[in-house]
């Protein structure tokens, strides 16, 4: 049976549920699968797995350090690997911005990388208001007036389009290492 890992970093909870929810899709195919925050996976030997899935969330334009950590320190076995990588942000609610090679932050990131993943994929996170610290909550509400999204500090709105996710689940299912 092959082993995959699913590594996440998360700035506010959504990630993990992302990352369950692929679990549950890849349990249904028959697949072992381990789920962990990025922080804990990063001393683990990826030898163990066939596959590696990264999730990492967007806050303010960028992923966290421990993300970079991540692949800079496994980049050799990710390239070995059958490896993908996704984007939880904001952005992604809007149809012209939800795709890998649309999204913005995404498009930044792989340049910032030397890793180049199998599979990419973009998901629009969750928005909570009532989350938020007092500074978080007045900086996301100016940007979601800009780019004219929510701003009633009391909404909560999941964006994440959860048949998405279970498409890219099975896709990484399906991956093929080059050459087999």
């Amino acid at each position: 049976m092959n082993q995959i890992l699913i590594a996440y970093s998360t700035t506010d909870g959504h990630t993990p549920r992302i990352c369950a929810h692929i679990k549950m899709v890849m349990q249904g195919l028959g697949q072992q699968v381990t789920v962990m925050p990025m922080e804990q996976a990063l001393m683990l030997d990826l030898s163990a797995f066939e596959r590696v899935v990264l999730g990492a969330s967007i806050r303010y334009g960028k992923h966290q350090p421990v993300v970079f950590q991540f692949i800079e320190r496994h980049q050799v076995q990710l390239e070995c690997l059958h490896s993908a990588f996704f984007t939880v942000n904001i952005v992604a609610r809007k149809p012209n911005k939800n795709r890998p090679d649309t999204n913005p932050y995404l498009l930044k990131f792989l340049k910032q990388i030397g890793w180049k993943p199998k599979l990419l994929g973009v998901f629009a996170g969750k928005l909570d208001y009532p989350k938020y610290g007092f500074f978080d909550r007045q900086m996301i509400r100016f940007i979601m007036l800009i780019t004219h999204g929510p701003t009633d500090p009391k909404a909560v709105v999941e964006f994440t389009d959860w048949q998405q996710v279970e498409v890219f689940a099975r896709q990484v299912c399906a991956l093929k290492s080059q050459g087999s």
